[in-house]
């Protein structure tokens, strides 16, 4: 799935965020944004996710003006097509760990408890699925929140800060499993973060400023 970014502008009222993003990512491809804190990193993301509204230009996915659809439709876009992984895991404290990582296939009525099982089996949390979140690390709730943005196995995956939290080894640990399945798959992803280590494995680094964006 090819991302087509086209003059993206964002504000809060008369303050402005970003303007005049542009930017394209490949099947496949991995992009890696930094930039200064509060430059709008993750707000770009959330635009890049149909999450977020913004104020001038377009965004594409392979095809589909997601500026375009409506709430319901550009939900239902997101399900099918989108894979997201949130700095603060978000996972569901009453559900299992199987049960969180299945929520995008139940959602899409897609019931597949092998491939959940595979999904936690690839991120080394095989025979963890019966445990709640509260009985897991930071760095386990994070490799559920990567299980459950890929079981779907979509075509563009969004990470924002994914290792903020963690400690370096763990850190490098989750990248790895990040990698490898986006890999596998052939999903483009795109990583906000903060970590030079992070985005020095990206096959591109973009810089994300106030007046635009680029390498």
């Amino acid at each position: 799935m090819t991302l087509h970014v086209e003059g993206l502008a964002k504000r809060y009222g008369d303050a402005t965020v970003f303007a005049d993003v542009s930017l394209d990512v490949a099947p496949g491809e991995f992009v890696a944004i930094v930039g200064e804190s509060g430059v709008g990193k993750s707000t770009l993301l959330n635009c890049m996710a149909g999450l977020d509204h913004w104020d001038a230009g377009r965004i594409v996915h392979d095809g589909t003006d997601i500026g375009a659809l409506d709430a319901e439709a550009c939900a239902l876009w997101r399900r099918s097509h989108v894979g997201f992984v949130f700095q603060a895991f978000h996972v569901l404290p009453h559900l299992d760990v199987a049960q969180n990582v299945a929520l995008p296939l139940m959602l899409l009525k897609q019931r597949d408890d092998a491939r959940v099982a595979r999904m936690l089996e690839v991120v080394g949390l095989a025979g963890f699925g019966a445990r709640l979140p509260q009985q897991l690390s930071g760095g386990q709730l994070q490799r559920v929140a990567i299980a459950r943005a890929l079981v779907h196995r979509p075509a563009l995956l969004l990470a924002d800060e994914p290792t903020g939290n963690l400690d370096p080894t763990t850190a490098a640990k989750v990248m790895d499993v990040l990698l490898a399945q986006t890999r596998e798959h052939g999903a483009s992803l795109v990583l906000v973060t903060h970590s030079e280590t992070a985005a020095a494995r990206a096959d591109r680094v973009l810089h994300l400023r106030a007046d635009g964006i680029g390498e």
